[in-house]
């Protein structure tokens, strides 16, 4: 438990969302451990006017504030259950430990320093009031109504926080930090123009450092403020102050303290609070412990770099490091943060200043999170140029045991020159970049949490309720990408909600149309944490982030990157490899082991598509095109090999247009041509990826690793209006899809197309996408819509004058009724097919091989068993000239079943299932003189096989 008063009023982990409860709580903290009668609590909440229930109302707030009390301690604390607020006659009592109120800590610090600038101990001094300045996060006791007795405390506490600063500065003076405060107290008597102790400090560091007229000029101000608006003029002492100013008084100026012999230089302590619910990591920090020095006279150890992107704790990672090792660094442990102001690098000169500052006389130091002023290493680097401070921050650590870390370096060369200047010291380095440019550096690159962790980490901040819906938790971990930042914003933000669900606030997470708007808990805030690894990189990886975007999740090719950005392979890669090595994508060996994948983490691509939005319209089009166009070719190619031959959709043109002649010349010397304008076309939309490179000769491997990508790239040529290209993407996955048996695939980029050609009044091309809705029902034992989607095709097709595609239509619908006990009907349809396959000419080699198998499933399926295989065998010759191995495999395996006598007829014998297409099957197979009355074609039975089947199938 932890109460706060110096600033806003508030209790962790949960404050009281009730004013008047909040004004009861304040009234009791600032005499915490001391009874506050209940007329005193009456007047605090109702000043002069208070009602007539008063009492009976203030016993309600009392109730709910030990409530709000007793589950903020759980119920294990020893305060729990009412015993941390007391009744106690004539009021109440609320009980404080010592540690556990700010202005308690803050009135032990503030004496400590006190009585250490007395004892003439100014380091000491400096660091404890500067500790107990920095408990204070605003106005004293604001957020509530103030009665008499708040009123008069925050006036009182006000006071002691301007009277402790100025004794800090003091301190600091005596330190000889006068460059550093000259920004600060310019600062302070802005604010406080009538206080003439920072007046006097201001003139004095102006002094101190070599800049006697800006020092008169501070005392003009001050004295003109003083007669203007008081009336008065400044007082002896700052008088006094003046007139050696003007005589350039020579004890003004700053002298070194001088060390007395022998002594040692205290621990430098200047690390943040220990993280109490770090979760996980105990692997990289049993890694990084090993790198550790063991004690004394040990050899020096190499730089140890922990790189991750924004978010992921590389900060808490390191000081958990330093603590869990504090024993083995007795000189101390020392964190300096990289950045400046509005997270701007500091450069190598600021940075020694800061850890100058650190490591100053005595050694003292103090937490980490409390900051210096703005701009006081900027003046701390003003002391010396870079060599003079790395001479004397080398002096300052040589011989010391000490553990450095330098938090979110921005780069190599701002690292280099503090490394030269800390040899005998262990340096962890933490950035959002690899750094790998530091010679002799160990890295660590550190990942988001395990699941579990992340989980772990969500119920240590939201507490046991979280325990309820354990599904719940794992959706809101896994809608954080298990980043602990994250995961640390939405636990805080369903803490501080208890009449929310745990599932209720996951739905909120997943409203993709908030964007990252819902990861921000005060000042955590998730979408400027990344931001800032973007705002870090150049222009060029900048664009490719937002338009990287567009890239298939979960993961993309290089070559799909080259085509999103319009760029060659080799200049996307180096791109996108910038993009990794500063831990805005991540990167992974694909399955296949030939190749990396790209991917963003789902926050990061929520970033970039939120940056999208502000990208020119025609640029994320053409982006879309590119990406399109590459996937295109590259299908075509691959379904060229998966099931050469196979004619592409009406209509189809470019790159797309002509792989199957690309692949057909690896088996026959035909369409050279064609197949060379088709390589030029398709290898330039993929930024110049070989085809043969980036699909291999294992076309259904190709197609299962950019599956998501393909499906999506048709989703995304529908939104933007690109309608060739949508029907023609589809036309080119069809041949997987009917090999894969994957349905809902098929029907939801072929519902698209067949959309895409309605609105652009293309009457042949959704003749094709018609047969190919019409092979997915037949797979789909949906005889009549097959039949239809077939006869709207043949029409269609006869319309436009396109023998091949009537005969292909003919097929189908022979196939279903086939499958629907229509033998003899089937034998005529095939037998038509096959005279308008001859008589378009030639070039339908693979549809005259479709006939094939299908006359000779009908002469199987009427008894005539020397015949089937007759036409079995020509279909199998076919099909090796087409260069299919799938169709060749299925034809041989069919030959060897009739020779097997698995399957009969001749002599009666009845099989209960066949094999009609490679990995689709007949179950409850008709025999001859069996006829179906009723439907055209009311069909048998029959099933398609999953994805992973047809392919041993075939």
């Amino acid at each position: 438990m932890r109460f706060r008063i110096l600033g806003p009023v508030s209790m962790t982990p949960r404050t009281p969302t009730a004013a008047k409860v909040r004004v009861l709580l304040a009234a009791l903290l600032v005499r915490a451990n001391e009874v506050v009668s209940t007329e005193s609590l009456i007047d605090e909440l109702w000043d002069i006017d208070p009602p007539r229930t008063a009492a009976t109302t203030l016993q309600v707030y009392v109730s709910q504030l030990r409530k709000a009390l007793a589950d903020a301690d759980g119920p294990g604390d020893a305060f729990a259950a009412g015993r941390r607020l007391h009744t106690v006659p004539p009021g109440y009592r609320l009980h404080v430990g010592e540690d556990e109120l700010d202005l308690s800590r803050f009135e032990f610090l503030r004496r400590s320093g006190k009585e250490a600038y007395e004892r003439g101990n100014f380091a000491a001094a400096s660091g404890l009031l500067r500790e107990s300045l920095d408990l204070w996060t605003g106005v004293a006791l604001s957020g509530v109504p103030h009665g008499p007795v708040l009123a008069t405390t925050g006036v009182r506490l006000e006071e002691l926080r301007t009277v402790t600063l100025e004794q800090r500065i003091a301190a600091d003076l005596r330190l000889g930090r006068h460059h550093e405060l000259t920004g600060e107290l310019m600062e302070l008597v802005s604010r406080h123009p009538y206080r003439e102790t920072l007046h006097a400090h201001l003139m004095v560091a102006l002094f101190r450092a070599d800049r006697q007229s800006d020092a008169l000029r501070a005392f003009a101000r001050a004295r003109r403020s003083l007669v203007e608006e008081l009336g008065v003029e400044p007082g002896a002492g700052l008088r006094k102050l003046h007139d050696r100013i003007l005589r350039s008084d020579p004890t003004l100026a700053w002298q070194e303290p001088v060390a007395q012999a022998g002594q040692e230089p205290a621990p430098a302590l200047w690390l943040p609070p220990a993280t109490a619910d770090f979760t996980g990591r105990e692997d990289v920090l049993t890694v990084a412990g090993k790198l550790l020095p063991e004690g004394a006279g040990s050899a020096p150890q190499p730089v140890l770099v922990v790189s991750g992107r924004a978010g992921v704790g590389k900060s808490a990672l390191a000081v958990e490091l330093a603590r869990r090792n504090a024993d083995r660094f007795p000189a101390g442990q020392v964190l300096l943060h990289l950045r400046g102001p509005r997270d701007l690098a500091m450069d190598a000169g600021q940075a020694m200043a800061g850890l100058l500052r650190r490591l100053g006389p005595g050694g003292e130091g103090r937490p980490a999170d409390q900051a210096p002023p703005a701009g006081a290493e900027e003046a701390a680097a003003a002391d010396g140029d870079q060599e003079e401070l790395a001479e004397r921050l080398h002096r300052a650590v040589q011989g010391r045991r000490l553990l450095v870390i330098l938090d979110d370096a921005s780069s190599e060369e701002q690292v280099r020159p503090l490394l030269a200047a800390l040899p005998d010291a262990f340096t962890v380095v933490t950035s959002r970049r690899t750094l790998a440019g530091l010679d002799g550096a160990r890295h660590l690159t550190l990942d988001v949490l395990r699941p579990n962790e992340a989980q772990k980490l969500l119920a240590s901040i939201v507490g046991p309720r979280l325990a309820d819906d354990p599904a719940a938790a794992q959706e809101i971990a896994r809608l954080c990408g298990h980043l602990p930042l994250a995961v640390r914003v939405a636990g805080t933000g369903l803490a501080a909600r208890p009449h929310w669900t745990a599932a209720a606030w996951a739905a909120r997470l997943a409203d993709e149309s908030a964007g990252l708007s819902r990861f921000v808990a005060g000042d955590l805030d998730v979408r400027a944490s990344l931001l800032a690894g973007y705002r870090e990189v150049g222009p060029a990886e900048q664009r490719a982030f937002r338009l990287l975007s567009l890239a298939p999740v979960p993961d993309f090719p290089l070559w799909s990157a080259a085509a999103l950005l319009g760029l060659p392979a080799a200049e996307a890669e180096q791109v996108v490899e910038r993009l990794v090595e500063s831990q805005l994508l991540g990167v992974r060996r694909a399955a296949s082991g030939q190749a990396y994948r790209y991917s963003f983490h789902r926050l990061l691509r929520k970033l970039a598509l939120e940056l999208l939005a502000d990208e020119l319209p025609g640029e994320v089009e053409s982006a879309t095109e590119r990406l399109g166009t590459a996937y295109l070719g590259y299908a075509r190619y691959a379904d060229a090999l998966l099931a050469p031959g196979r004619p592409a959709g009406a209509g189809a043109a470019g790159a797309g247009a002509a792989w199957s002649g690309a692949v057909e010349a690896r088996f026959a010397e035909t369409r050279t041509t064609a197949a060379a304008a088709a390589r030029a076309a398709a290898v330039g939309a993929g930024g110049g990826s070989e085809p043969a490179a980036v699909v291999g000769d294992t076309p259904a491997r190709w197609f299962q690793d950019e599956a998501a990508g393909l499906v999506d790239a048709v989703r995304q040529a529908h939104s933007a209006g690109l309608w060739r290209l949508t029907w023609e993407l589809a036309d080119a996955l069809a041949g997987w899809f009917e090999a894969g048996s994957l349905w809902g695939d098929w029907a939801a980029t072929h519902e698209l197309a067949l959309d895409a050609t309605r609105l652009a009044e293309r009457p042949a091309e959704r003749a094709a996408v018609l047969h190919s809705l019409g092979d997915l029902a037949w797979q789909q034992r949906r005889t009549r819509p097959a039949a239809d989607r077939y006869e709207s095709a043949r029409a269609l097709f006869a319309a436009a004058g396109d023998l091949a595609g009537q005969a292909r239509c003919l097929v189908g619908l022979a196939d279903v009724a086939l499958s629907s006990g229509e033998s003899g009907l089937a034998g005529k349809l095939y037998g038509q097919a096959a005279e308008l396959f001859t008589a378009d000419g030639p070039g339908h080699a693979r549809g005259q091989a479709d006939v094939l198998r299908g006359q000779a499933l009908v002469s199987l399926l009427a008894g005539r068993t020397e015949e089937a295989l007759h036409r079995f065998g020509d279909f199998v010759e076919a099909a090796q000239r087409l260069g299919d191995k799938r169709w060749s495999q299925f034809g041989s395996r069919s030959i060897d079943r009739i020779q097997e006598h698995v399957v009969d007829w001749a002599t009666g014998r009845r099989m209960e299932a066949l094999e009609v297409r490679p990995g689709v099957w007949l179950v409850g197979v008709p025999h001859a003189g069996v006829t179906y009355p009723g439907l055209p074609y009311p069909g048998l039975p029959y099933a398609g096989v999953t994805s992973a089947d047809a392919m041993r199938a075939g």
